[in-house]
Parts: C-alpha cells; structure tokens; sequence
C-alpha cells in the first residue's frame, strides 16, 4: 500500500512538474512581447507587417497539425507550450497574443501601446506562472485563477506602467484595472484585450 501510493505521489508530482515547465516556456513568450515596443519605435511598419506574417504561418501550420502535418520547429514548439485543455485543438493563445499587440500598436499612440503590451507581458504573463508555483487560494468564479496570480498581475503592472509614466496614482489605476481584466474567466481571450483596453485607460488618464 505504501508503495501504490508514493508511486502515485510521483506520478502527481511529475504531472504537476510538466506543468509547470510548460508554463514557464508559454510566459517566457509573453514576457519576451515586452521587446516589441522598442523594436516598433525604430521600425514600426516592418515589425507590424512581421507580426502579420507571423499570425497567418502560425494559424497554417495549426490547420496542418489538425491534420497530422507538421511543419518543422513551430509544431514543435506549440505541443511543448500547449495546456492539457489544447490537446487534440487549435492552440489559440499566440494568435491572441499577436492580434491584440497588433489592435494596440495600430489604434494608439506607441507610448500608450507600450503600456499595453507590458501589462500583457509582465501582468498575465507572470501572474499565470506565480499562480501555478505559488497560487494557493483560488479566486471564486475565475476558473482556476489565484490570489497570488492577481496580486503578481498588479505589482508588475503597477512597476511596468510607473517606470513608463512616473506618475504612482496613473500606475496604480492601470495596474488594478489590469488585475480585474486578468481575473476574468477569458481564456486566451485576456491576451485580445489587455493590450488595447488598458493602453486605452493609460490614454485617457495620461491626456
């Protein structure tokens, strides 16, 4: 009996160790989308026709994969990073990620942008990999989502947006309406819209 269960006690704890590896390499991409708001100041149509590109070899290559073709490197990359809820499905996430960078570079002006993208990439993505490691106390009708997620979302926000504004009480306002969005039960829809909702709520507070 003891033996059954630390054999199961592994098997969890190997379960829970893929996890969070997959974790770590998804928001390893979102953390690295907080680049693209320098490279759009020194090349701003190239990089926005880049992440075009990338959208549409990216949504052919899932099409293919659904049809057990795949295409060398990006299918690769996409089963490491895909959640158990992905298995057998068109892996959404980094076709949101991109679509809503892309919504926020070309509906605003670049330093509300910026805004935008570091909440996605420093706010959902550390709050998801915080949760997973640290997250003990789940948030009521979040699907899944922590406490300890939440609160990473608004400590990174609030740092990312004061470092691009200098201002605590903008920061602050940001950084919480970012936590309320990052809470919301979207799936990978929050990567749709943080970039432009809460570049949008910097604008406003900034004008």
């Amino acid at each position: 009996m003891q033996t059954q269960r630390n054999t199961l006690y592994g098997i969890i704890e190997r379960q829970r160790l893929n996890a969070i590896i997959k974790e770590l390499f998804r928001k390893s991409i979102h953390i690295c989308s907080s680049f693209i708001p320098l490279f759009l100041k020194f090349a701003y149509w190239p990089v926005i026709g880049l992440l075009v590109l990338a959208v549409i070899v990216y949504t052919i290559s899932e099409i293919l994969r659904s049809k057990n073709i795949n295409i060398p490197l990006i299918s690769k990359v996409t089963e490491i990073a895909a959640r158990k809820r992905d298995e057998n499905h068109f892996v959404l996430g980094p076709v949101t990620l991109v679509c809503g960078i892309l919504i926020a570079a070309l509906t605003l002006p670049l330093n509300c942008a910026r805004v935008g993208i570091y909440a996605l990439a420093f706010g959902d993505g550390l709050a998801s990999l915080m949760g997973k490691l640290f997250g003990k106390v789940t948030i009521p009708g979040a699907h899944g989502k922590t406490a300890a997620g939440s609160l990473t979302c608004f400590f990174a926000v609030f740092v990312s947006t004061f470092c691009c504004c200098q201002n605590c009480l903008t920061a602050l306002i940001v950084a919480l309406c970012a936590m309320v969005i990052e809470v919301l039960p979207l799936s990978d829809f929050d990567n749709l819209i943080i970039p432009p909702a809460i570049g949008l709520i910097f604008m406003k507070l900034a004008a």
